[in-house]
């Protein structure tokens, strides 16, 4: 009979580790939970069962399995494994159908290398975890505990679910800002336009007319449409927002400025708080889903902290971390780091008591979730006025500089 290792905690918490002889790895967790245990990873064949047998081919070069996956296609992916693992198909015949269905790519590659670990005796789980830029921790973690509780159609489902509204709520915010972006840009195509053709012509004329002798705004408007049009100033202006996105693509490579750049967003008037909801509304619905999926809440809080996409929030986490490892609750480190209100802070403390955690952060999540919803409505509300005041003031500029000296020639011919 195979023997399989195995790690599990036991009533107490502690750490366990040992074998059991099953015929397989679902008879192998359940005696390990009749012996009162909690299994922490599925349990492994021991020796070599996960060696390829004898007479089959050699294994696939992995070639073009490095790239990463859409979150589309992930999502997609794990809606549909869990239809069929609750259909009752195994895991590697799911794997082939999906794999079938897949077009040509990145994604299609990874899943048969997955298939391929999987019929050489891996768990799903460790076939996954070895193609990272494709499944995160959250996901193989996630799965890790699905095949331990067996409930790996129900987690998969969940991860679906969990992957869409992270996914709508990354769309709302891309959303509110196409306008605002497209104006602009339209904006600055019509200034640089008229800096570039117009600009130029009535100067020689004006000059012409007052014989040099122009006010100090039809000067300097003169001045910088020279400066655009001669100067290579229009290369500059195009050339700023690539140079500013570098820059703070090159800051965020160290935590230090991940996090200053963080809490300056935080700190920024009414794009605070959208930045503020947003970042919570991650993190909780993260940690949600990983207690909910059954990982234990130390290592949920790590891979939330992980994933968290703020520095701000990560260290936040971490400092939970170390408090809970200490005998603390979640909530009493979390009201001492002063990052969220305190409103979240007693919905975690009420869920501790009422052992509902899981359940709480994911409300938690979706309030904050409908809080945006009417943020991103007001933002937008507020960016339209503002935007025509600012092209308002941009086109007054530009008029009024024209007609100065054009009143002052009429005034002096009367």
């Amino acid at each position: 009979m195979p023997v399989f290792q195995y790690e599990a905690l036991d009533s107490n918490g502690q750490e366990v580790k040992g074998q059991v002889d099953a015929l397989s790895g679902e008879e192998a967790l359940s005696k390990i939970r009749n012996m009162g245990y909690f299994p922490t990873k599925p349990p492994k064949p021991k020796g070599g069962a996960r060696e390829k047998k004898a007479g089959s081919s050699k294994p696939k070069s992995r070639r073009g399995a490095g790239g990463s996956v859409k979150v589309k296609q992930l999502t997609q992916f794990a809606r549909q494994l869990s239809t069929l693992q609750d259909a009752g198909l195994p895991i590697l015949r799911s794997l082939r159908i999906l794999e079938e269905q897949q077009k040509p790519g990145t994604f299609k590659r990874v899943i048969g290398y997955v298939a391929d670990d999987i019929e050489g005796g891996a768990t799903l789980s460790e076939a996954l975890g070895k193609f990272p830029k494709a499944f995160n921790r959250l996901f193989v973690n996630m799965v890790a505990a699905g095949e331990v509780g067996g409930v790996l159609d129900v987690i998969l489902a969940r991860l679906a679910d969990f992957m869409e509204k992270a996914q709508k709520l990354k769309a709302k915010i891309k959303g509110a800002m196409v306008y605002p972006i497209v104006v602009m840009g339209a904006a600055f195509g019509i200034v640089m336009g008229l800096m570039l053709g117009v600009i130029p012509k009535f100067s020689e004329v004006l000059k012409e007319m007052t014989g040099g002798e122009l006010p100090g705004l039809t000067r300097g408007l003169m001045a910088t449409s020279d400066w655009i049009a001669f100067k290579y100033g229009w290369a500059v202006l195009i050339a700023i927002p690539f140079i500013w996105i570098m820059a703070l693509r090159l800051i965020r490579q160290f935590p230090t400025g991940r996090l200053v750049m963080d809490l300056i967003y935080l700190k920024m008037p009414v794009i605070g708080q959208l930045v503020y909801k947003t970042g919570v509304a991650r993190w909780t619905r993260t940690l949600g889903t990983l207690i909910s999926a059954g990982v234990p809440i130390l290592e949920a809080i790590n891979i939330t902290a992980e994933t968290s996409g703020s520095e701000v929030y990560s260290n936040m986490l971490r400092k939970v971390h170390n408090a809970i490892r200490q005998g603390d609750t979640f909530a009493n480190p979390l009201r001492q780091t002063k990052t969220v209100d305190g409103l979240v802070v007693n919905m975690i403390d009420v869920g501790e008591e009422t052992g509902d955690m899981d359940k709480m952060l994911i409300k938690i999540a979706n309030n904050f979730d409908e809080e945006i919803d009417v943020l991103v409505g007001s933002l937008m509300s507020l960016l339209e006025p503002i935007m025509i005041l600012v092209l308002g003031a941009i086109v007054g500029v530009i008029v009024l500089a024209i007609f100065l000296p054009m009143v002052k020639i009429i005034t002096s011919l009367m």
